[in-house]
This record gives structure tokens, sequence and C-alpha cells, in this order.
């Protein structure tokens, strides 16, 4: 790697845009992130130090998967509330985030 270039994911952790590596994953993801005002593409990318870094808005839910269900709760107006539901394939937890 480049002197004075980092991982775009981890320089948003270092900074203390994110969380965790994973969350800064998620925010490039989802379109959130922009390097020197332009989107970011991916988290991996190498990004100078001196970059400008900004994350447009947190995530509402713990990951991408959570944003889906929670899309697909509205158009189909399914309620959840004082249902049980088991989240079986439960990774970075955005459907549990979801149901909570």
């Amino acid at each position: 790697m480049a002197k004075g270039k980092e991982r775009l994911d981890k320089l948003l952790v270092q900074r203390g845009l994110a969380e965790s590596r994973a969350k800064a994953q998620a925010y490039i993801m989802a379109g959130e992130v922009l390097v020197n005002g332009e989107p970011a593409l991916k988290a991996g990318m190498t990004v100078p130090l001196a970059a400008e870094l900004t994350v447009k808005e947190s995530l509402q839910f713990a990951s991408r998967g959570g944003l889906k269900l929670d899309g697909a709760l509205d158009e189909f107006a399914i309620q959840v509330a004082g249902r049980v539901a088991a989240d079986v394939g439960a990774c970075t937890g955005g459907f549990t985030d979801v149901l909570l």
C-alpha cells in the first residue's frame, strides 16, 4: 500500500465516523460516504490520509438487510407488534434490529 494512504473502511473507524469496519462497510455500500465530495465506490479502496470524509447520515438499522425488511413491512402493511419471530440467519442483526 502506498505511504500516506489507508483503506476507506479503516479510516472511517479511525476518525470515529463509524464504530466498526462492518458499520463503515455498510455506510459505503448504502452510498452514504463521500471522499473529497465524491461518492465512495468500495470499502477496500485506498484513500489519502488527508482526504475529507463525510458520512451523509447514519443508517437507521444494523445492516442493509434491516432496510430491506423495513421496506417490505411497510409495503405489505405487515404489523410485527405482539408477534413471535426468529432471525435464523442472523449475521449483522439487521432483521432483528427492525423487529425489535
